[in-house]
């Protein structure tokens, strides 16, 4: 009976989470619904970065790359060629997830420190070039990008940015959950057993990262398109470690700690920028005490209880 009540009280709670997403344009602010636009934004980064970091045990440091990736990629195919945005945004998550199997392929043999140094240094690169390419790119100054919509919508964009980021947070849920699933465990907990029963474990890898990859570059030629300014910043390293804070506070390893961490992250981040320039250091505090009083991150949390959205 106990099972039975807490299985309709998660049902109850989902269902109350979803009207609340949905009416949500009703009754917030334009900048509300910005600060929610740019959550879900990080809850596509943070979900598709655990999928490798979390279930594979391999670390990245190209992440926020493929992101910018996808959103150049997209933004210059509808400036030059004046293709339909559906269609661009198609191409850049393509593109983002072809770059991404190409460097599983060449990297993740290496995998460990060798894997997050590589990484490392394509996401500098891909920086670099995008800083100096400035005839395509714009550089610095940032590429202006047409609109999804002609008419500018927050809450149009609002409810494409929830959309998509609930299929695919339930899309990765079937996965992980699905025989792939544990193919993808076993090749974290223990890569050696894994291959004795006939699991090729590097293929586990390039796949989760080239899936990874995708969603990535799906999720910044949508942010690109909502901003309509893009810059070199979208790729970058600061970018990245935000990412990873997001998944790591949120929980690493489950399906709803990357949601947690990129929703509180992201609020916590725009309330403490009244404190000016003092707002990083009061980010970290925060953070760091997340990180020491709940080392399992917020998803740890709610397990003690046992309590488990997915």
């Amino acid at each position: 009976m106990a099972t039975k009540s807490k299985r309709s009280i998660k049902w109850l709670i989902g269902i109350s989470i979803a009207l609340a997403a949905l009416l949500l344009p009703k009754f917030a602010s334009d900048y509300g619904i910005h600060i929610a636009i740019i959550s879900l934004f990080y809850v596509l980064m943070s979900s598709s970065w655990n999928l490798v970091a979390g279930f594979t045990g391999q670390v990245s440091f190209a992440h926020a790359a493929f992101a910018a990736i996808g959103a150049y990629a997209s933004s210059l195919m509808a400036i030059h060629y004046n293709l339909p945005i559906p269609l661009t945004i198609v191409f850049g998550t393509c593109i983002a997830g072809t770059l991404g199997h190409v460097l599983g392929r060449l990297c993740l043999p290496l995998g460990g420190t060798y894997l997050s140094l590589v990484t490392l240094s394509f996401a500098e690169i891909l920086r670099i070039v995008i800083t100096n390419e400035d005839q395509w790119t714009r550089g610095t100054m940032g590429l202006q990008v047409p609109g999804i919509f002609r008419d500018y919508s927050k809450t149009k964009y609002y409810l494409l940015f929830l959309a998509i980021t609930v299929f695919a947070v339930l899309g990765l849920n079937l996965l992980i959950r699905s025989r792939m699933g544990l193919r993808f465990r076993a090749v974290m907990d223990d890569e050696i057993a894994a291959a004795s029963v006939g699991v090729h474990t590097t293929n586990i890898r390039v796949l989760a990262f080239t899936l990874s990859s995708l969603i990535a570059g799906l999720a910044g030629a949508l942010y690109g398109h909502y901003a309509m300014l893009i810059s070199p910043d979208i790729g970058s390293l600061a970018q990245m470690f935000l990412i990873l804070a997001m998944t790591m506070i949120g929980g690493l390893g489950s399906i709803e700690g990357p949601i947690f961490g990129a929703i509180l992250l992201e609020v916590l981040s725009e309330q403490i920028r009244s404190f000016g320039e003092y707002h990083l250091l009061v980010f970290g505090v925060i953070s760091l005490l997340i990180v020491r009083f709940a080392p399992q991150g917020l998803a740890g949390l709610l397990r003690r209880q046992r309590w488990k959205l997915f």
